[in-house]
């Protein structure tokens, strides 16, 4: 079971929207191509139908998604507590240097200011129920590191 914020829930069920209104164009790519006559040689008809195929996996992936995970409900969460969704401001403490994170049950790869870790790596479990003033150990690929938790926003 994977555990979501509820912004993380409604841009998933976005994306599902969008991705089953895509259907309709698709078909008619493939009926366009099919037009053309011979399949066996009809570059456009196998493109049309490659798409078609990864727009249904994506759509039965994001369908499961949203069937197994669960909304985090952050009402009963301490302010001062990391829990899923929130930014939490680090302070490596070998170098002093600053660092948000925010604490996600999936990547977006979207663009902010924010690095985005996951609840299931080292860093997002390694947070997890951290309070300000904490150090908390991380054991990362190139070694163990130690953050202190500078501010949750």
């Amino acid at each position: 079971m994977e555990l979501i914020t509820a912004d993380e829930k409604k841009q998933i069920e976005a994306k599902l929207e969008q991705l089953k209104a895509k259907r309709g164009d698709i078909t008619k790519e493939i009926a366009e191509a099919r037009a053309q006559g011979d399949l066996s040689e009809n570059a456009g008809y196998h493109a049309a139908r490659e798409k078609q195929g990864l727009n249904e996996a994506d759509i039965r992936r994001l369908e499961t998604r949203l069937a197994t995970a669960k909304v985090a409900d952050t009402s009963d969460v301490p302010k001062d507590m990391v829990f899923l969704g929130a930014v939490v401001k680090l302070r490596d403490t070998a170098s002093e240097r600053e660092t948000l994170y925010k604490v996600v049950g999936e990547a977006s790869q979207r663009d902010t200011d924010e690095i985005e870790v996951t609840v299931q790596s080292p860093m997002g479990e390694a947070l997890l129920k951290a309070r300000v003033g904490d150090v908390v150990k991380v054991d990362l690929p190139r070694g163990t590191k130690r953050f202190e938790v500078v501010e949750i926003k």
